[in-house]
């Protein structure tokens, strides 16, 4: 029955005066930015007023879910990830995009972006901005550890940067990376680094994979690197944290998303703008594999009464009238990244960016479906594309941080994790 409600935006209820859109984002940079441009979208459309609802990643995660579940409809826009789309959009719990206004350009998305977030050949959200993964580093602090950063490192040259590059009496750490516990936190970067090591999530007959010695050894890597050359609590730091100490000045390394290149570049929000490299995703024992491939995007819950109303909001803040507000208001160098194919075009992005040839690469060339070390029944780099995952990821995100803070052993944490992981594989009816 419900997937008769996820029909055609278009076939939805107008939008008529005073009607009140509902948005619920994340409180990463490029959102704020939205937020705070959005009174020109308001301007233009007096019919209709925005009411936002800003939360911490691992919040925002939670409340989307239990409303679109429950269908609830306190929102009219959802910003949700590429591992929530097609799944939702199966379960019927999704307005599909199925006209555009020609100035839009779908056809300018980013061909593995416009995929990511499609069902059966159908889009079900518009893509705010995309990322894939990179290594960003300080040139000056390698330069005078008498270091050089390969294009392509391996995870023991970020281990020996790291070890020659940290100064705790000057607040400067050899690396930096996420800790703060959640599917799309640690366990982002936990599972591109477990891939590395040889390890992934589950094997083909969806037996948990969580409690060999590839994850041992990734664990027990990430945690050791972290402890000597890492900053202190890191346990409490996710994107938004480490972004936050790499501009200003205390980390050597950071390994993430690439969508933080922008900020990170930008001399009016980094103190380090002059001074910043950047290379691949590090690799380990196993080469290749599923590349991590990750979007923001603004969706509509099928509970939502105000769905033309929400579409025009949608398609304004994913356009490239939208990119070029935000090129003349902050900059070039901040624009949504990782969605349109004609931003990496634009001489004014290439001349602000370096980093721009690499970023369109990357995202071109991600590969969710990628080949693990051993064969796998899912897919995702960074996550398992099952309705499942968001609750086991968590859980395991949760022992992660357990093991980095010393509280439990990496041996008990991962065998605590494996169980935990199979006994909900299992009551979700995967393991036969």
């Amino acid at each position: 029955m419900l997937a008769t409600i996820a029909t055609s935006l278009f076939g939805a209820g107008i939008a008529h005066a005073d009607t009140t859109v509902t948005i619920a984002t994340v409180n990463n940079v490029q959102m704020i930015e939205m937020r705070k441009l959005s009174h020109v979208f308001e301007a233009a459309h007096p019919d209709i007023h925005l009411q936002w609802v800003t939360l911490e990643e691992n919040v925002l995660r939670q409340r989307v879910t239990t409303d679109i579940a429950t269908r609830a409809g306190q929102f009219d826009i959802l910003t949700i990830g590429n591992y929530e789309v097609p799944l939702w959009a199966k379960q019927g719990w999704l307005y599909k995009f199925d006209k555009f206004s020609p100035s839009y350009d779908i056809d300018d998305i980013i061909g593995t972006v416009r995929e990511s977030i499609s069902y059966q050949g159908s889009i079900y959200a518009l893509p705010f901005y995309a990322e894939s993964a990179m290594t960003l580093y300080r040139k000056d602090l390698l330069q005078k550890a008498g270091l050089t950063m390969s294009a392509a490192p391996t995870y023991d040259q970020i281990r020996e940067i790291a070890s020659k590059t940290t100064d705790k009496n000057a607040g400067v750490y050899g690396i930096c990376l996420r800790g703060k516990p959640g599917w799309g936190e640690n366990m982002a970067y936990v599972s591109t680094l477990v891939t590395a090591f040889g390890g992934q999530w589950f094997d083909k007959n969806w037996k948990a994979t969580i409690d060999t010695p590839a994850w041992r050894n990734a664990i027990t890597y990430y945690t050791d690197l972290m402890k000597q050359y890492g900053p202190p609590g890191a346990t409490a730091n996710g994107f938004n944290e480490n972004l936050s100490l790499f501009t200003t000045g205390h980390c050597a390394v950071w390994i993430d998303a690439t969508s933080a290149a922008g900020t990170v570049f930008d001399k009016k929000q980094s103190t380090v703008a002059d001074q910043v490299g950047f290379a691949a995703l590090p690799t380990g024992s196993f080469k290749g594999g599923p590349t991590w491939l990750w979007s923001w995007n603004l969706a509509i819950p099928a509970s939502s009464s105000h769905a033309e109303a929400a579409r025009k909001f949608i398609e304004w803040a994913t356009s490239k009238d939208y990119i070029q507000l935000v090129a003349k208001t902050d900059g070039w160098v901040n624009i949504p990244p990782g969605t349109r194919t004609s931003s990496y075009k634009a001489p004014e992005y290439k001349q602000v960016a370096p980093f721009a040839d690499f970023v369109l690469q990357a995202i071109e060339n991600s590969n969710p479906s990628g080949a693990t070390a051993q064969p796998r029944p899912y897919i995702g780099a960074q996550f398992v594309d099952i309705a499942p995952f968001q609750g086991i990821g968590t859980q395991v995100g949760q022992t992660i941080a357990a093991i980095l803070s010393g509280s439990v052993t990496v041996d008990a944490g991962l065998a605590a994790a494996n169980a935990a992981a199979n006994r909900a594989i299992r009551q979700a009816g995967y393991q036969k």
